[in-house]
């Protein structure tokens, strides 16, 4: 399904900046690299994908804005039913930039969301808690926070 570009700009600035606030406290930030909890080389807000050195917080900033709409685009691309929802929207780009687009769009989380069951979507974040095969403090926590943003407004 294609979404009309005019709702695709107005999905974005509704969900995107909300995005970004939730998921900047719970990658937290760093400028140098490191490995992250299963060992992924990673920078600035938890991300992977770019050159592992040194950023400046500006840098840093701006590659998660960026890759935030990369993740809103990708995710409403799986679930186009979540264009008129924003805050569902930003959550679910929280859960999808820490688990992966990929495991996000064959996840039961979509497939409530695409079968219009936003509550029952919202309440399948928790199932997203572990890392390395352990279930992990920080996770469980993150998706209680997702899982509210989630729920806002239903």
């Amino acid at each position: 399904m294609k979404i009309p570009a005019n709702v695709l700009k107005w999905a974005m600035a509704a969900s995107v900046p909300v995005a970004v606030a939730i998921v900047a406290p719970w990658e937290g930030k760093s400028n140098d690299p490191y490995r992250d909890i299963v060992g992924v080389r990673t920078v600035c807000y938890g991300e992977t994908r770019v050159e592992m050195r040194r950023y400046t917080d500006a840098e840093c900033l701006a590659m998660l804005n960026k890759a935030v709409a990369e993740f809103a685009n990708q995710v409403l691309q799986c679930t186009p039913r979540l264009q008129y929802h924003p805050y569902q929207l930003a959550a679910a780009v929280s859960l999808a930039y820490n688990i992966g687009v990929g495991a996000y769009c064959r996840s039961t989380v979509d497939r409530l969301f695409d079968a219009g069951d936003l509550k029952g979507a919202c309440d399948q974040f928790a199932r997203w808690r572990m890392a390395g095969g352990m279930v992990v403090q920080g996770l469980v926590n993150r998706r209680k926070a997702e899982t509210e943003l989630c729920l806002t407004g239903l």
